[in-house]
């Protein structure tokens, strides 16, 4: 008798495409892309108040009831121009209002454009400009796009990157919690939409053409400061660690920021000059990120010469206690925590040279960090390196995801498990209670004084 063949039945929801409130379907090209993004950020803007209310606050606008437009027409000149949104806050008798410009994927901002957008700002008595696209600040505080700064006197030019705008979006929603559930799921659905490839939101992390010349150069130590696309990768470096700066934010919840120097930091030319002079001289590529309640900065580097990349941080000792108390202070907090493999450098004071070890060495025996003298130390350097990627793009293998990637590790392991030391609580020194006098010296005294 013929057996009946079972037919395994499929649930055809497995397979249909979901509803969205902000599809990702139907995308057409940039100029689709550009307006279904306009349209979805600013009507999130108006809909979830604590989202809407952090993002403009970049912008310096004051809290309101927020209303949001799209491809609003102005005259300007002898023609007409259309900015891609409009926002509007009210509050009392108080308006302020900003045009808005949005490009996504690679598009670059383009200056006359935004130039006619601060125009028709000023006429129309306009508080801001703001622009969205996927270039990220070349310093805190300065627009992507150069343009002429008479324009600037009464209209404000903000710039916000998608990175930023997502970072935002985020941490409002995973860290601070959004009150209306409603208003959460719609910002969830946006988080969703620029989180897709298809939006065009996501940035391209890249060194640009000239890093593999850069890179050989200066592995052979012949890289000169004046060598074609080498102020390109430095200015490519910087972005690297903004951008890696606000990945981390985003997943602690927290602002993440890169330190600058006073004097670069409103002079992105001197800062590229400086990281220029930086890897010519030792074939390195510096920065450093600040993350609150961290107990140090992270130092971040990658060593073109050797081929590693690396992320840093410097601890003070404790001031009391013996020598190995004060190893051993550090090793209980990065034991079964930190990979074995991270170096721990100890510098007792007033000395350059310092004991090196790994930890998974340090561990077993902490007089390994010791000179020979025993002296105390009075910091310690622990370091995480790992191979660097080769390539030019954010990709499996490639030089920005091994930056970031130990940059990651670094922090997940060791840089949030350090509490830096503080001294213990100074004792309440209590007065001795008074002690009688012996007998045989009171009887002296009975005597003396007959």
């Amino acid at each position: 008798m013929a057996t009946k063949k079972r037919v395994e039945v499929t649930d055809p929801a497995d397979v249909w495409q979901p509803s969205r409130l902000i599809p990702i379907t139907g995308i057409g090209g940039t100029d689709e892309q550009e307006r279904r993004a306009t349209s979805a950020l600013l009507a999130v803007v108006s809909a979830v108040d604590e989202f809407g209310k952090e993002m403009l606050s970049t912008a310096k606008a004051p809290a309101g009831r927020i209303d949001t437009f799209i491809e609003c027409r102005f005259k300007h000149g002898d023609g007409y121009v259309i900015p891609d949104g409009l926002i509007r806050v009210s509050r009392g008798k108080r308006t302020w209002t900003a045009l808005v410009e949005v490009k996504t994927a690679d598009n670059p901002l383009k200056r006359d454009q935004v130039e006619s957008y601060l125009d028709v700002a000023k006429d129309q008595g306009f508080d801001a400009v703001i622009t969205i696209s996927n270039e990220l600040q070349p310093m805190a505080g300065q627009h992507p796009t150069e343009v002429e700064k008479r324009k600037l006197r009464k209209v404000n030019l903000i710039h916000l990157s998608w990175t930023r705008i997502l970072t935002m979006a985020i941490v409002e929603k995973t860290h601070r919690g959004i009150k209306d559930p409603d208003q959460a799921w719609i910002l969830g659905e946006l988080i969703r939409y620029l989180e897709s490839s298809k939006a065009g939101a996501m940035p391209t992390v890249d060194l640009g053409k000239s890093w593999v010349a850069v890179r050989d150069s200066a592995k052979r130590g012949t890289l000169r400061a004046n060598d074609k696309g080498v102020k390109d990768v430095a200015a490519r470096w910087d972005q690297l660690l903004r951008y890696g700066g606000l990945v981390l934010g985003r997943d602690l919840g927290s602002a993440v920021d890169l330190v600058v120097p006073p004097a670069q930091r409103d002079n992105p030319a001197a800062r590229v000059d400086a990281l220029v002079a930086g890897l010519v001289a030792t074939g390195r590529l510096e920065g450093t990120l600040k993350i609150p309640d961290v107990a140090a900065p992270i130092n971040i580097y990658a060593d073109l010469r050797t081929r590693r990349v690396g992320a840093t941080m410097e601890i003070s000792a404790p001031k009391e206690g013996r020598a190995r108390t004060r190893v051993n202070w550090l090793l209980r907090q990065l034991k079964d925590k930190a990979p074995d493999a991270l170096v721990i450098d100890a510098y007792p004071a007033r000395s350059r040279d310092s004991m090196s070890e790994p930890l998974g060495a340090a561990v077993t025996d902490p007089d390994l960090l010791l000179d020979s003298g025993k002296r105390e130390p009075a910091r310690f350097v622990l370091s995480l390196t790992a191979p660097m990627g080769t390539k030019r793009a954010l990709v499996s293998g490639g030089f920005p995801s091994s930056v970031l990637d130990n940059l990651n590790e670094f922090y997940g392991t060791t840089a949030q498990s350090i509490k830096p030391w503080t001294p213990s609580a100074p004792k309440l020194k209590r007065p001795e209670p008074e002690q009688p006098a012996p007998a045989a010296a009171s009887a002296l005294v009975v005597r003396d004084g007959s």
